[in-house]
């Protein structure tokens, strides 16, 4: 339906070289006032008129929206290139218009599509097969809802893809949406549906860019940037960089993720630009700032391989403690492969960081005696090596001078 009100609202309000230069934004733009028309009934059937259009393949609604589509991804490719981010493949519902009416005449042959007073197709969920629990899967007009693009999308996945899991990551509040499609594939007698699984994410709150209210991702990266230039230019301890700019995006970055990894992904938080880009406390310029420092150490003392440690030389409690904290590496690793949560290994990361940055001061390299001169570099080593790793585990670039 918000496609109807996007196709109806453009061809009202739409401007192509708008959505040629700018193209999310203008129809973002297009979207809230193609909303307010709606509010009226002729407004409201315009979008219905466009989608029963779109359903049923007319040639001009579907170019329309292949234009829309078109732009959009190419808008994605773009902004999740920033991100690190590459899709293979972009298949989202209306790849499965068609495929969701063989969905419907699956759940009529087995028995589980049942019609109401008004027309529309519903399957009983409920334990007791009196309707308690029910969910709409055909409007009375016949066109196909989300549930069943979702349940045609699920089969292709399975028939092209033979997955050993399929992981859906979307907001929280489709989790009822998604307990209903797992429960409809079991009914199906879909055996692999106990192989999906649904990743809710929560709400940033308070979040504002320069540009207002809503926000676009690309502003977030652009401001993420922004900030950290102007910090890293009034910090006294920054490095002469080749590409400042380029560096301020990849720490503004790690800033923004950590910020969201940080707590479960379920829940919601308070967003502030102060604290997401400190440069002390549990913050992705914090993790940054100690793999720098930590490279910086093994170029000034020598970054070879090195090889007969004497692992007697670090007694030190501070050592120690970071000795024992690697060698929880996998184990956080593990856990969050099971329950997909990054906060494990954020967690670890910042930790990690704190250790090293306090044995850094006290346990010097330079100036000690060679054979724990040694045995020092490679537990920093150590931790910077691992340090990096969990920082590209998740989507972080470690810089190396900052």
């Amino acid at each position: 339906m918000q496609f109807g009100l996007l196709g109806a609202g453009f061809q009202q309000f739409g401007s192509e070289e708008k959505l040629k230069s700018t193209p999310l934004q203008h129809l973002f733009e297009v979207y809230v006032q193609a909303n307010k028309a709606a509010e009226d009934e002729n407004g409201k059937k315009m979008a219905q008129d466009f989608f029963k259009k779109l359903e049923a393949c007319e040639a001009q609604e579907l170019s329309l929206w292949q234009h829309f589509r078109n732009f959009s991804i190419e808008e994605y490719v773009r902004i999740y290139k920033r991100l690190g981010v590459h899709f293979d493949e972009y298949s989202g519902e209306s790849f499965y218009r068609e495929k969701s009416q063989e969905v419907l005449k699956m759940l009529d042959k087995k028995g589980l599509l049942q019609k109401t007073g008004e027309g529309t197709g519903i399957v009983d969920l409920s334990e007791k097969g009196d309707l308690s629990s029910c969910s709409t899967v055909a409007r009375s007009d016949g066109t196909s809802l989300y549930i069943t693009r979702d349940l045609a999308a699920a089969i292709d996945r399975m028939n092209t893809y033979n997955f050993d899991t399929m992981i859906y990551v979307t907001d929280k509040s489709q989790s009822s949406h998604f307990q209903k499609l797992f429960q409809i594939l079991k009914l199906m007698d879909c055996e692999w549906a106990e192989r999906c699984q649904h990743v809710p994410f929560g709400l940033v709150q308070g979040m504002k860019t320069r540009r207002g209210e809503v926000v676009f991702l690309e502003d977030v990266l652009d401001e993420a940037r922004t900030r950290m230039l102007q910090n890293m230019a009034s910090a006294k301890s920054t490095k002469e960089l080749e590409n400042p700019l380029e560096t301020a995006e990849t720490i503004g970055l790690a800033a923004l993720i950590i910020q969201d990894f940080k707590g479960r992904l379920s829940s919601d938080y308070q967003f502030s630009w102060d604290r997401v880009l400190q440069s002390r406390g549990d913050t992705g310029v914090f993790l940054q700032y100690t793999h720098a420092r930590l490279h910086s150490l093994e170029q000034m003392c020598g970054n070879g391989q090195l090889a007969d440690i004497n692992a007697a030389c670090l007694q030190d409690p501070q050592a120690l403690s970071i000795l024992q904290h690697l060698l929880r590496y996998d184990e956080v690793l593990y856990k969050s492969s099971e329950d997909l949560q990054p906060k494990h290994i954020v967690s670890y990361l910042l930790t990690l960081s704190h250790l090293a940055g306090a044995a850094h001061t006290t346990l010097h390299v330079k100036g000690s005696a060679p054979e724990v001169a040694q045995a020092r570099l490679c537990l920093f080593q150590a931790a910077r090596t691992v340090l990096a790793n969990g920082m590209k585990l998740l989507g972080i670039t470690p810089v190396l001078k900052m």
